[in-house]
């Protein structure tokens, strides 16, 4: 089972993945974590990825192709994966449309969660609170104005891969409003349904 979990950020996809994983026995697959294996692996990729970030910029959509191109090459991705913040844009949707068709596989489903986004900046900032209280330090992404803009950017360059894989037949929509538990019963829906 090939996944990509599509939604903004605090919609809820790592906690979903988690659910997942576990039932599923399949790898989550998130980009930052690919990126940093690649760099400690010492990859080919991994060093060019290494260089880019030693001098303060961002990876390209090519490097990071190549890496979830050789990451889901690996023997724990035989029997899928949950991509996780990746694709995050049309080019990179391309990439794994590429990539899968290359080893004769396609994705089986991209599930989005639909959330409210005035709702989603009140769970961060409860987050924030709860973590602040805890006395344990606020994640930098938790300020509302900084989560504000992570938003503004998701719309800007993630949200048109909703039309896309709508356009493929492979979108199915859940309210990731709902409760984490009926979430999950929900995604699990879609995945018999394929």
């Amino acid at each position: 089972m090939r996944l990509i979990l599509l939604g903004p950020p605090g919609a809820g996809k790592g906690t979903q993945a988690q659910k997942l994983v576990e039932k599923y026995g399949i790898p989550q697959l998130s980009t930052g974590d690919m990126l940093r294996a690649a760099v400690n692996a010492g990859t080919d990729v991994g060093k060019r990825a290494k260089a880019v970030m030693d001098a303060g910029e961002l990876v390209s959509d090519a490097i990071v192709n190549a890496i979830v191109a050789e990451r889901i090459g690996q023997p724990d991705c035989a029997n899928g994966f949950i991509l996780d913040g990746y694709p995050r844009t049309l080019a990179q949707a391309d990439a794994v449309e590429a990539m899968l068709a290359e080893r004769g596989l396609k994705l089986d489903a991209v599930i989005e969660l639909a959330v409210d986004d005035k709702a989603l900046i009140g769970r961060i900032a409860k987050r924030a609170e709860e973590t602040k209280s805890a006395g344990q330090p606020v994640r930098r992404d938790d300020n509302p104005a900084v989560f504000e803009e992570r938003l503004r950017e998701y719309y800007k360059k993630t949200a048109p891969l909703i039309g896309y894989y709508y356009a493929k037949g492979r979108l199915h929509t859940v309210d990731g409003m709902a409760s984490i538990a009926d979430v999950t019963t929900k995604i699990e829906k879609v995945l018999r349904s394929i």
